[in-house]
């Protein structure tokens, strides 16, 4: 069967920013035929899935180690796919090591299908050497942050900013006005949170300092109420461990807290802009071993002035950041103690939270992202 459009995610990410771009598609397109990969919520919409996101799924350097054979065999067989239906676009969403090959070797057989990738890689932070090959390979590059399209040369690919998804994601967000009853928390209650990560080593590695220092800074504010944000139930073991009386949050009320929170501490992640958009001053951390940034810094070259999402976009220091070696049991202190003490530090944050939202705009991502699709299948 002949269809109009391929489009690949292989991981929970891309099934996620795929669901909403399919729901903008088949909005403005209802007659579009879709064939792909994608996870759980990209099949409810109705995509024809040639193979399941979940068998791209894998993690670890040994892990990817052991599926290369299996992940070549589904390579050859969806550019083989795409080669005989020759559809009029093929749209893959990040997961770039795989993504990006595809696109290039389309583009040495020849296809005539206009080759879409959807959230550009951090050229801006390793590899630059993918800036001239996405050239070559790629027809669009729509992006999510705004100073990524000038990393390119217009003359050779057309890149889009389309606004970042999380400006749509907490502006359709439905508060639960008494989401603090289920967990006993008073209105009004000076909060600080803790936001401590989404996967197991990171949280490892940081939350047990976070915690230290949070319960320290209660001593000095006995007012103040410590609250963890569980960012996935399969977590609370881990968090449970470091103590039995925490009030930890569901999921479900993750941007419930991060609106009712005084301040924050949060591992380095999409949730540190989360926070940012919900104005809430916040200081960051990433634990990372001394081998890790040997090869961080002299392997990948990764050398960055900032490491905290809000900091690079602002390109400059909006949130307090400790990475690595500069992570250290007082310096986290000191900075969450700033944050308390100082009104002028706590309102300057603020500020340049508001200008931080106003630096990604209102655009809606899924709905400019199809709009930019829609008119690329038609030029």
């Amino acid at each position: 069967m002949s269809y109009d459009l391929f489009i690949f995610a292989g991981e929970v990410s891309g099934d996620l920013h795929g669901e909403k771009l399919l729901k903008e598609l088949y909005g403005q397109n209802p007659d579009l035929k879709v064939k792909g990969v994608g996870g759980p919520k990209m099949r409810a919409i109705g995509m024809e899935c040639m193979i399941p996101m979940e068998e791209f799924q894998v993690m670890g350097f040994l892990d990817i180690l052991s599926s290369l054979p299996k992940l070549y065999k589904k390579f050859k067989r969806i550019k083989e796919e795409i080669l005989k239906n020759q559809p009029k676009g093929v749209v893959t969403i990040d997961y770039p090591g795989f993504n990006l090959r595809m696109a290039n070797a389309l583009r040495r057989k020849g296809s005539q299908a206009k080759r879409i990738h959807y959230i550009c890689p951090t050229v801006w932070a390793w590899g630059k050497g993918r800036i001239s090959k996405m050239e070559r390979s790629l027809d669009h590059l729509l992006t999510i942050l705004p100073f990524e399209p000038d990393l390119f040369s217009k003359n050779k690919l057309e890149p889009s900013y389309i606004g970042h998804p999380l400006i749509s994601r907490i502006g359709n967000h439905l508060y639960d006005p008494h989401w603090n009853k289920d967990y006993g928390i008073e209105n009004e209650k000076q909060i600080l949170s803790i936001f401590p990560g989404s996967r197991e080593k990171e949280l490892r590695r940081n939350f047990p300092m976070q915690l230290k220092v949070a319960k320290e800074i209660q001593k000095d504010h006995p007012d103040l109420l410590v609250v963890i944000s569980c960012s996935d139930e399969k977590l609370l073991p881990l968090l449970k461990k470091e103590g039995e009386d925490l009030l930890i949050v569901k999921p479900k009320h993750s941007y419930e807290l991060m609106r009712a929170s005084h301040l924050a501490i949060a591992t380095s992640g999409t949730v540190t802009l989360e926070l940012a958009l919900h104005h809430i001053p916040t200081v960051v951390t990433f634990a990372i071993n001394p081998f890790d940034v040997f090869i961080a810094q002299n392997i990948f070259q990764i050398n960055l002035p900032y490491y905290a999402l809000p900091n690079i976009i602002h390109e400059g220091e909006l949130f307090p950041e400790l990475f690595g070696p500069n992570l250290k049991e007082v310096a986290l202190h000191k900075k969450v103690q700033e944050f308390m003490l100082s009104e002028y530090t706590r309102t300057s944050c603020i500020e340049k939270c508001k200008k931080l939202k106003n630096l990604l705009g209102e655009k809606d991502a899924s709905k400019e992202a199809a709009r930019v699709i829609t008119a690329s299948l038609h030029q």
